[in-house]
């Protein structure tokens, strides 16, 4: 399964598990589906950039199988 460092594993549509900026000293995630990829780059080691169908924005942690 992709873990989300790689933008072309990464999709407007897609439902993904991402960390929002204030939870990345405790790891929470928040679940959502991809409304726009922000990260511009081919890849990041710490998950690809997006804001959500709901306006939150995080890193992609992990892609969920649908």
């Amino acid at each position: 399964m992709p873990d989300g460092r790689n933008r072309k594993d990464v999709q407007v549509g897609l439902a993904v598990d991402i960390v929002l900026k204030q939870d990345q000293r405790n790891g929470t995630l928040t679940r959502g589906i991809v409304q726009k990829l922000l990260t511009k780059s081919s890849n990041h080691p710490h998950g690809i950039k997006v804001m959500l169908d709901d306006g939150q924005v995080g890193r992609v942690k992990h892609i969920l199988e649908e």
